[in-house]
């Protein structure tokens, strides 16, 4: 631009330079003219044209026929942007400076490009990735490619109308570039849409489950190439699902008895996870038994029972012990074990079994004593009258021994913990079955084989001496009890009276008169048992006096005089008639007694017996018959009429 101070310069050329610029600076400039136009992107359309002088900026403009959009740029080429895909504009060029700016060139109609497909990408599995996308408006189809983001392999490409497709065979774990754009009806191709996709890892293999002990299940697995992580979910059959997160190839859980457990084990990595695999199941053994309860039906028979376990189909039982083994499987949580040997200490281990398992052999045995044996009576031997020793084969270090006198009579017991002991107090004339049982903290053992015992018949209670005649005592008693026949015997200096009967009196004859006699009896069984019975003495009574006779007397008195056997007894004499009854007792160690003022002319009995302290007054002396007739002297006749003998005194 020229100040005013050049317009005094003389020089010409200087001066029409000045006015031609001065001139220029405020024209507008030439309206340009567009070279070419066209669209590579969806949102924008380039224009190239060339440059008209004097101009410092060019306006662009897009008009699609409800809008415009302008853009100012400096120079060729330049780019509208924000504009709509597949959409027709028309494409003008002003150029511009400080006058102004030209009129349009002339136009140009460009048609923006299909817009790039927004993929949606996943990978359903290790070796392939599977691309979507919506329809792109007047897209005529689509590209789409495929290649490992490290550049190794080559780059899959394919072409379609649908709105999807997969690639298949590739690299599990493995990050791929994809790239897609539509084009149209004139092969014209769209945006591109760039999207980074990694394969998920192959699901893991060589999956082995093993109980490495019991309550603890191990899972492991072969590494997956490119898996970063491995799930592990464990599910029960009672629907508890847990699960193991872990960068190792194995996992440990916690695991219950007679469960079924499924077992997926998945790889993970920035792709996400992996397909499910195989999906394997683990049964654990069944549950041990518990809860037990046994009760012995024998010494050799005991049954068991228990609580049922989860998982078990079937229970087997195995007792050991004595050098043998007894077993029995059954489905109910019970079993009775048979054929035992008694006294014996046996390991009793009772398995649960299941079908998918098998047997659990972690199951603890249990420790059962069997009771005792019978014990074998040896022998049984008699102590006293009611005292029995009972001895046996002791079997049983543990054992109380109890042996039983049973019979009609009742029970009696004894008990020792060694080989014998003694019945007490037995009852006289029983029968008893004697057995023997031991009993330990195991049980009770079966009774031994009974024995036959009897008890010694028991003495009378009562026995009675009456003498019947001078010489002949008779001897009564009670029953005594399990006797069947009966000794009885008068023993003495003089001599033993004694008789076998199987009544319960007897007649004891050749007794001695006036004898101080030992009485004793002797009860015995059927068998033969005897028992000895003693009681108190007996004393026969003194002897009857001989030669009686009765003499007149003259006072109408009668003596009756008779030959003592003993002058220091006393005597009684008493004489029985139709007029009367008398009787006279004389003083001691006299021979006779006078009765005054008997009836004469009457039959008398007259008999002379001992006199005692106690006891009945005795008959058995001899008795004669006298006749007093009241004829004659006062010293009259009696006539002796015993025995038809008639004798003069």
């Amino acid at each position: 631009m020229c100040s005013a101070k050049s317009k005094s310069l003389a020089f010409t050329g200087v001066l029409l330079g000045c006015l031609e610029m001065v001139l220029s600076a405020n024209t507008a400039p030439d309206i340009p003219v567009i070279d070419q136009a066209y669209s590579k992107l969806s949102n924008s359309i380039t224009v190239e044209w060339r440059a008209v002088p004097g101009a410092t900026n060019y306006m662009l403009t897009a008009e699609d026929g409800d809008s415009f959009i302008e853009t100012i740029v400096k120079n060729s080429p330049g780019t509208v942007t924000g504009l709509k895909p597949a959409t027709l504009y028309r494409i003008t060029v002003r150029s511009l400076n400080s006058g102004g700016k030209s009129q349009p060139s002339p136009f140009r109609k460009v048609k923006t490009v299909l817009a790039a497909p927004i993929l949606s990408v996943r990978s359903p599995s290790c070796d392939s990735i599977a691309v979507s996308w919506k329809a792109v408006h007047t897209a005529a189809g689509f590209s789409v490619s495929l290649m490992r983001s490290d550049g190794l392999g080559r780059m899959l490409k394919q072409n379609t109308t649908n709105t999807s497709l997969i690639f298949t065979n590739l690299d599990p774990g493995t990050l791929y570039t994809i790239k897609a754009y539509a084009w149209n009806a004139n092969g014209m191709p769209g945006d591109d849409f760039t999207y980074n996709q990694r394969t998920i890892p192959c699901a893991p293999v060589n999956i082995s489950i093993e109980e490495d002990e019991p309550g603890h299940l191990l899972v492991s697995w072969s590494s997956v190439s490119l898996g970063h992580y491995y799930v592990v979910f464990v599910k029960s059959d009672d629907g508890l699902e847990v699960h193991c997160n872990t960068s190792y190839t194995q996992c440990h859980f916690q695991s219950d008895c007679g469960f079924t457990y499924f077992i997926s084990v998945f790889a993970y990595n920035k792709a996400g996870q992996s397909p499910l695999g195989d999906v394997f199941n683990y049964t654990t053994a069944p549950c041990c038994p518990s809860d037990f309860r046994a009760a012995f039906l024998s010494s050799d028979t005991v049954r068991l029972s228990w609580a049922a376990v989860r998982g078990a189909d079937l229970y087997e039982t195995r007792a050991a012990g004595g050098g043998g083994e007894v077993q029995c499987r059954d489905t109910a949580p019970a079993c009775t074990l048979s054929a035992l040997r008694c006294s014996t200490a046996y390991s009793i281990t009772v398995r649960s079994f299941s079908e998918a398992r098998g047997s659990n052999t972690s199951c603890a045995p249990r420790h059962l004593a069997t009771a005792p044996c019978s014990p074998e009576i040896k022998n049984i031997s008699k102590e006293g009258i009611s005292v029995i020793s009972v001895q046996w084969q002791p079997n049983n270090e543990e054992a109380t021994y109890i042996v039983t006198a049973r019979g009609e009579a009742g029970l009696w017991h004894c008990t020792s913990t060694r080989n014998s002991c003694t019945l007490m107090d037995l009852p006289c004339g029983s029968a008893f079955s004697i057995s023997a049982i031991a009993r330990s903290p195991a049980g009770q053992s079966l009774p031994s084989y009974s024995i036959p015992l009897e008890t010694a018949p028991c003495c009378p209670n009562d026995l009675t001496l009456a003498q019947v005649t001078q010489s002949v005592t008779n001897i009564s008693w009670s029953v005594g009890k399990g006797a069947q026949t009966y000794v009885t015997a008068l023993e003495s200096p003089k001599g033993e009276a004694k008789c076998h009967t199987l009544q319960t009196y007897c007649l004891l004859g050749c007794i001695t008169c006036g004898t101080n006699y030992t009485v004793s009896l002797r009860a015995i069984s059927e068998t033969g048992l005897t028992s000895r019975c003693t009681y108190q003495g007996y004393s026969s009574s003194a002897c009857c006096p001989s030669g009686v006779k009765l003499y007149r007397l003259s006072n109408n008195g009668i003596r009756v005089f008779w030959r003592a056997s003993d002058e220091t007894k006393n005597y009684k004499a008493d004489l029985h008639g139709s007029k009367g009854n008398f009787s006279c007792t004389p003083s001691s160690g006299l021979s006779h007694c006078d009765i005054t003022k008997i009836p004469c002319g009457d039959v008398y009995t007259v008999v002379v017996v001992p006199v005692t302290d106690k006891g009945p007054k005795l008959t058995f002396c001899p008795k004669k018959i006298y006749s007093v007739t009241c004829s004659g002297s006062s010293v009259g006749m009696v006539i002796s009429r015993g025995k038809s003998n008639i004798k003069h005194i």
